[in-house]
């Protein structure tokens, strides 16, 4: 398949999906938002790929929403019908039109190689793990643009650095670094820019390698559903998933090659 604003590329059990606008520092556009999806379901349904990248091209991450698009926006002229569900099955809080990323089942890894603004922040919240170059740049730039907190960051952004600093991101729409998005829970991971792709590529592949991923794919699921339960559900629910993983082929193998002494061959199975 051949793409017009992203690219993409599958190594060693990874698919790196590559926002590519670099002239626009990667602002987003229906046309990428489209292609973004559809890359997605192509790594999804290829069993071959273990763990999805997502990165920019060039400087940037992603600059947020195309300027030249939002210029002409006015009030009800805003594209307002329901996007495409990934995952038709999914729970509908993984059906709207940009939180559908919880619904991919393999792990998605935001490497945030530079400017992440407004959308694209919005983007990089909804990936499972998130690594920043140390010359990245946060900043949610709505309140900057008369804009609202949109598509759930109210919601996303508390749970990951708590609801005092969520409000100052939000309100201030100030420019975090990579520095301060490490100390304050925003990122995983700062790495050095000269090594920040090895370095991803790295943990990726690991991920793809030396783990079940079956095990990541219920994982996934157990985590984001969890925000939504109880203790009490949260643990029935995995007694549940227990019973079938002791019935699963990569359970059978991790026990195989931790006896023997060997590299695990998990089938996803």
């Amino acid at each position: 398949m051949s793409y017009q604003d992203i690219l993409y590329q599958v190594e060693d059990g990874v698919a790196v999906v590559t926002l590519n606008r670099p002239d626009r520092l990667n602002a987003w556009t229906g046309q990428m938002h489209r292609e973004v999806k559809a890359a997605m379901r192509l790594a999804s349904d290829d069993p071959a790929v273990r763990v999805i990248v997502l990165t920019g091209a060039g400087r940037g991450f992603c600059s947020g929403a195309d300027m030249n698009a939002l210029q002409g926006i006015g009030s009800g002229d805003r594209e307002t019908a329901p996007d495409e569900p990934f995952d038709p099955s999914a729970p509908e809080d993984f059906r709207k039109t940009y939180s559908w990323f919880p619904s991919v089942p393999k792990p998605i890894i935001g490497a945030i190689n530079g400017a992440c603004a407004g959308l694209g922040m919005v983007m990089a919240l909804y990936t499972d793990i998130r690594f920043a170059a140390d010359t990245a740049v946060f900043t949610t730039a709505f309140s900057r643009r008369g804009l609202i907190a949109e598509h759930g960051i109210s919601w996303l952004l508390p749970r990951l650095v708590g609801f005092a600093q969520a409000a100052d991101l939000l309100f201030s729409a100030r420019r975090v670094t990579a520095a301060e998005a490490e100390r304050i829970g925003l990122v995983n991971r700062v790495i050095e820019a000269a090594h920040f792709r090895a370095e991803v590529m790295a943990y990726a592949r690991m991920l793809a390698t030396e783990v079940s991923p079956r095990s990541m794919r219920v994982m996934k699921r157990e985590i984001w559903a969890a925000q939504f339960q109880g203790l009490g559900e949260a643990i029935e629910a995995a007694n549940g998933d227990m019973l079938e993983s002791f019935a699963s082929a990569d359970f059978k193998e991790g026990v195989a090659h931790f006896v023997e002494k060997r590299a695990p061959a998990f089938t996803g199975r």
